[in-house]
């Protein structure tokens, strides 16, 4: 008999199915529909903490970097205009993975549109822009004992984006400071 705790993901799938087939939103609705064809990870119980939050769990969004992403590749890459633009993945893929994810993390809320799913290292300091392990569902609503949002993280990036473009801080040590804690990434290389 399947234990309870690993039904509950599975049914925020159907629930979101449901949802999106009710509200005639086709677009919503074959997303959900394909999630639920997923193997495997939708079925999972609750396998990643919020205790972390506004962050990912450490375990499960470790964050991942772009190989064709270095320090001597940076004025070729991250620093010219579009770049974030022409890797990003496609809303198929992210809708798949943020419903997946969304699951995993435990999330009350399932509604979709309350989370973006968002790349841990940014595309913008040469973040990996597929692999599971560098994206996760970020509350868009405050979280945290600042009440932060996923657009105070955006901030951030775009600080640490500019510092490294303009050769006032090396790519990898922005890399692990946003990693390890986008709240205190500024301070720690010195740029708040």
């Amino acid at each position: 008999m399947p234990r309870p705790h690993r039904l509950a993901p599975a049914m925020a799938v159907v629930v979101l199915a449901t949802a999106a087939l009710t509200a005639g939103g086709t677009a919503h609705a074959a997303t959900a529909n394909t999630a639920a064809k997923t193997p495997t990870r939708t079925t999972l119980a609750a396998t990643c903490s919020q205790a972390y939050l506004p962050l990912p769990d450490p375990v499960c969004t470790p964050g991942a970097t772009n190989p064709d992403v270095t320090q001597d590749t940076i004025d070729d890459t991250i620093c010219v205009g579009g770049y974030s633009s022409s890797i990003r993945p496609s809303t198929s893929y992210t809708n798949r993975l943020k419903i997946q994810q969304i699951a995993q993390y435990g999330y009350a809320d399932t509604d979709t549109a309350d989370y973006e799913e968002d790349h841990h290292i940014p595309l913008s300091l040469g973040g990996h822009p597929t692999d599971p392990r560098n994206l996760w569902p970020e509350p868009r609503y405050s979280t945290g004992p600042a009440d932060q949002t996923a657009g105070d993280k955006d901030t951030v990036e775009y600080k640490l984006y500019r510092a490294v473009c303009n050769h006032q801080v090396d790519l990898v040590p922005a890399q692990q400071a946003i990693a390890t804690d986008w709240t205190t990434a500024l301070s720690v290389l010195g740029l708040s």
